[in-house]
């Protein structure tokens, strides 16, 4: 990897000059005998990148480039730290281990590539472009100075356009940021401020001369052409850019050079900021008009340089009833303020005609030029500026408050009906009577009298006011009401929904109260209250023709809200379809005849299923898997209800499952998942797209309008946008949310770190040593297999060296890991609790029996992915049992949904996964309704290796909010070889 470093020299101000460290390049120096010379000798950088290679990076930026590196032979000298002979790595791409080696600046020649100074991609560096600290400097000094064009913030000077530095907080920040090699680099004799002044002044004139470069400034001339143009002339063609410079021998130049600076400095706004040592200067105060009146009075005064609290009026210093303790004539003092405020608000010359001037008249539209043109410049000029209380820089927005009526009186609704809506724009909350909006209209002013007070209107809301009245009255469908009630329509920001009664009130502003659903007689249980509220929201929604997400944490009892569901609506949902994992199969088929002992149920699944018995029963369960190869068969039967349990089961939309799934068609469709995201948005999206087709658009639009601004930059709008547009239609409770269930005990998680045994950390060192040589040169689908390959050997590592050499025989004493799992579980078991150990190793299960039973001398069960589901089901129903094994061992997948088992206390996640839901979904196995007491997690860990990483992306994960992370291995495919190097090696916690 090549680290970027680059310097900017008043004496070449049209390029940026770069050149770079090579991070492979041997770092360590000759050691050399003998004294250290005065004087050190110019020596080539030992690591610096040739040009042949920052050639081929530069343009990868998009930075401008048209020379080939043969075009010329540019180097230059650089003073640099250095330890004797040998220059000290930058520490952008040094290790740290020169902090206690004395220094010098020594002199070394490096190869550079002249840029011309393009401001807006040197502005404009991508964030992830491995440059050193004085390129990232330039980088920002290059926006500081758009900035300042931006805000007119520039002034002519007599050699051109010169930065007009109003904001000394912003430049002192620039300053304390200057890396001393900046200041090195451009030569001796010049400070920070100077270089960083003389950048700002030549960046500004570039910028604002080409801008102007088109523009014929001079007046037609008339008779015979100068030889010598005038100076003003000369000056004016300087600052559009054409390269005339003013005749330095004439008399009337070296004049006119004296006049453009005084008079610069006369009224620059850079006088305002020097005059530390005046008591008093100028204050403006804006009244709005009295009652009755339509005339604004801008009011002249001073005030304290420190507080404008007390303010001195200028009609008090005019009577002579001021009280002042300024040897200065307070006078003098506010015509001289007044004069130079001029200048910057020409507009007050109109009140300055009076030998005594004490305020400006202004109708409306002059009010507002001043509080929002004059009043900012005024302010940053060092003037007080007081303004009315009610006036804020943005504006009021228009919205619209809206009525909506349903327009069939009998049926289902659904998203697609459509429905008569009125709106009236309002501002604020006040609503605009037509009246009013004529008025706004009319006066083109964003400034409105309303019930007597002023209010500011956004600018671009005159606008949108005026198109939204226009669509005051008509139809949209439902979802679309919903769209426009998430605030995703710019022209339409919706104030409230009024007069909006029945479910459709609640759908589009949760108004009124859902009618509780009676719970069924031929239900063989009991709903807890939350548990009531669910059945009661799920039929809301899918009796109105809207498919719900139920997202109830694990635990809650999302399967008997359905069953009781089911039993409620009989006629309108069965037969209902149940689709889960093979894993879960057994789980519905038993809690359906434990709750609903009178529905009837058929099991579509095995390698003898029978189609032909589809749609017999009231309610048929079958897999995601066998969806996809009987679809044909599941499509040509009538489903009234599809429940999809485990929904994140299609959260790749393209896969050939989820493509089924939604290809199923329902009148009632309802989703069950803990997680309705776990990785990406677009899981969310998939989701949606079964339960309310096109509702969140299309994919591609989805991804553009939201996935990726909050993914990639965790737009707040766009997030709550998204927020509101899903609020209806999914239901979230938390089991840690004590309104909502208070009896469930504590949940403890601890992380238990481990380290490795000799063997261990050998085997460890041997992988990586073996990828790193192996993955050198390989680029794509070659190198992601290696290095994922690798990955899975590591963490294989670091549970066992059996589990990773396939031994046989696996003792304690070679993991360590192992070793300290059975000290823990010998804890549990002296106190009589039980365990359960989740693993994402199947192969290594019978392994770890043996180690366990050796050991504790206690039976142990083991569920994987080849566990038929009778014998899956005995071993739970054993396990919950008085007596039962006191230890279950599990893999990941097989066991880490859909089963209950709080008959323990303790969960071990043996090796970590790197989604922190997956691992939540198991916890919950134990961690569930119906657990009586308290649950301690351990994450196990071997410090100091690949582990430790992962914890580090699992806990940045768990603190997401909202904003969504990649997830899996696929990542640390694409790092490059260091960043592999820095990732996997071993660190000293591997051994302490």
């Amino acid at each position: 990897m090549i680290i970027l470093h680059g310097f900017w020299t008043p004496d070449c101000p049209g390029v940026i000059r770069v050149w770079g460290e090579d991070t492979t390049a041997p770092r360590e120096g000759e050691k050399k005998r003998g004294r250290r010379p005065k004087i050190p000798p110019v020596r080539p950088h030992p690591f610096a990148a040739d040009r042949l290679s920052l050639y081929s990076i530069i343009p990868g930026i998009g930075y401008p480039i048209d020379k080939s590196p043969a075009d010329e032979s540019d180097s230059a000298t650089l003073l640099l730290p250095s330890s004797g002979s040998f220059p000290l790595p930058s520490p952008e791409c040094g290790d740290g281990s020169a902090q206690d080696i004395s220094t010098i600046l020594a002199p070394f020649t490096v190869p550079v590539l002249s840029l011309p100074l393009s401001l807006s991609d040197l502005a404009d560096l991508p964030s992830e472009l491995p440059v050193g600290r004085t390129l990232r400097f330039w980088s920002s000094a290059a926006r500081y100075a758009c900035d300042l064009v931006i805000h007119g913030a520039f002034l002519p000077g007599p050699a051109g356009w010169e930065a007009l530095i109003q904001d000394t907080n912003r430049l002192d920040a620039v300053l304390r940021t200057c890396p001393p090699a900046c200041r090195i680099w451009a030569g001796d004799g010049i400070d920070d401020a100077a270089l960083i002044t003389s950048f700002l002044n030549h960046a500004v004139h570039d910028i604002v001369s080409s801008g102007i470069a088109n523009l014929d400034l001079l007046p037609p001339k008339r008779g015979r052409k100068r030889k010598i143009p005038l100076p003003e002339e000369a000056w004016i063609q300087q600052l559009s850019g054409t390269p005339t410079s003013l005749p330095d021998e004439a008399d009337d130049t070296t004049a006119f050079r004296m006049i453009v600076r005084e008079w610069i400095d006369s009224g620059s706004l850079h006088s305002r900021t020097h005059k530390e040592d005046t008591i008093l200067r100028g204050c403006f105060l804006l009244e709005d008009p009295q009652p009755g009146e339509k005339r604004w009075k801008l009011t002249f005064n001073l005030a304290d340089p420190d507080t404008s609290s007390c303010l001195i009026p200028a009609e008090d210093i005019w009577n002579g009833t001021a009280t002042i303790t300024s040897r200065e004539d307070p006078a003098d003092i506010l015509l001289t303020e007044l004069g130079m405020a001029a200048r910057i608000y020409p507009e007050l010359k109109a009140g300055l005609k009076t030998a005594r001037p004490m305020a400006l008249s202004l109708d409306t539209s002059g009010a507002y030029g001043f509080l929002t043109g004059a009043a900012p410049l005024l302010i940053d000029a060092g003037y007080s500026v007081i303004l009315p209380a009610w006036w804020k820089k943005t504006g009021v927005k228009p919205s619209v408050k809206v009525s909506v009526t349903k327009t069939e009186s009998e049926g289902r609704f659904g998203l697609r009906s459509i429905a008569s809506y009125s709106w009236k724009v309002a501002l604020g909350d006040t609503e605009l009577t037509p009246e009013e909006f004529d008025e706004l209209m009319r006066q083109k002013i964003p400034l409105i009298q309303m019930h007597g007070q002023w209010v500011s209107i956004d600018e671009s809301g005159i606008e949108k006011a005026k198109r939204a009245f226009e669509r005051r009255f008509g139809t949209m469908s439902v979802g679309d009401l919903l769209r426009l009630s998430s605030g995703a329509d710019p022209d339409l920001p919706v104030a409230e929904f009024v007069d909006t009664d029945g479910w459709m009130g609640w759908l589009l502003s949760e108004k009124g109260e859902m009618a509780p659903v009676p719970v069924p007689s031929t239900f063989r249980g009991t709903l807890r209250p939350y548990q009531e509220q669910g059945l009661a929201w799920l039929s809301y929604l899918t009796r109105n023709g809207i498919g719900a997400c139920l997202a109830d944490d694990m635990g809650l009892g999302k399967t008997i809200q359905i069953i009781a569901y089911l039993l409620a609506w009989q006629e309108e949902v069965l037969p209902a379809l149940i689709i889960c994992p093979t894993s879960l199969v057994g789980n519905w088929r038993h809690e359906i005849q434990r709750f609903a002992p009178t529905l009837r149920i058929h099991t579509h699944h095995g390698s003898a299923r029978d189609t032909a018995l589809l749609g017999d029963a009231d309610v048929t369960i079958t897999t995601y898997p066998l969806v996809v190869r009987d679809l044909e068969e599941i499509k040509s039967h009538s489903w009234k209800a599809i429940i999809i349990d485990e929904a994140q089961n299609i959260k790749n939309p393209q896969t050939k499952q989820a493509r089924a799934v939604r290809s199923l068609a329902a009148d009632h469709k309802i989703a069950l998942t803990g997680t309705p995201v776990e990785n990406r948005l677009i899981e969310l999206w998939s989701i949606m797209e079964f339960l309310n087709p096109g509702y969140l658009g299309s994919m591609r639009a989805f991804k553009e309008q939201y996935a990726a601004p909050i993914e990639r930059f965790n737009d707040p709008e766009r997030t709550s946008q998204l927020r509101t547009l899903i609020r209806p239609f999914v239901l979230r409770r938390m089991k840690t949310d004590k309104t909502i269930i208070s009896d469930l005990p504590e949940k403890m998680e601890m992380k238990v770190y481990c380290t490795l045994t000799p063997e261990q950390a050998s085997l460890y060192e041997g992988v990586v040593l073996e990828l790193l040589g192996m993955v050198k040169d390989r680029e794509g689908i070659e190198r992601k297999g290696l290095v994922l390959s690798a990955l899975m050997k590591l963490k294989q590592i670091c549970n066992h060296p059996a589990l990773f050499q396939q031994d046989t025989v696996a003792s304690c004493d070679r993991s360590g890991k192992c070793t300290r799992l059975l000290e823990m579980l010998e804890e549990v078991l002296d106190a009589g609790e039980r365990a359960l150990i989740f693993t994402q190793f199947p192969s290594f299960g019978e392994r770890l029996i043996d180690l366990i039973t050796e050991r504790c001398n206690v039976p142990v069960l083991f569920l994987h992915g080849g566990t038929p589901t009778k014998e899956r089901d005995a071993m739970v129903k054993r396990f919950q049992g008085d007596g039962g094994p006191p230890i279950f061992l599990l893999s990941l997948k097989a066991g880490g949904t859909g089963l209950n088992l709080t008959a323990a206390n303790h969960v071990f996640h043996l090796d970590r996964w790197w989604n922190p839901a997956v691992e939540n979904q198991a916890t919950d196995r134990a961690f569930r309704i119906g657990q009586t007491r308290d649950v301690q997690v351990r994450m196990m860990i071997t410090g100091g290796t690949l582990e430790e990483q992962i914890d580090e992306v699992i806990e940045g994960k768990k603190k997401l909010a909202g904003s969504i992370l990649s997830g899996g291995e696929d990542w640390i495919s694409t790092l490059s070889d260091d960043e592999l190097r820095d990732l996997l090696m071993l660190r000293k916690e591997a051994f302490s």
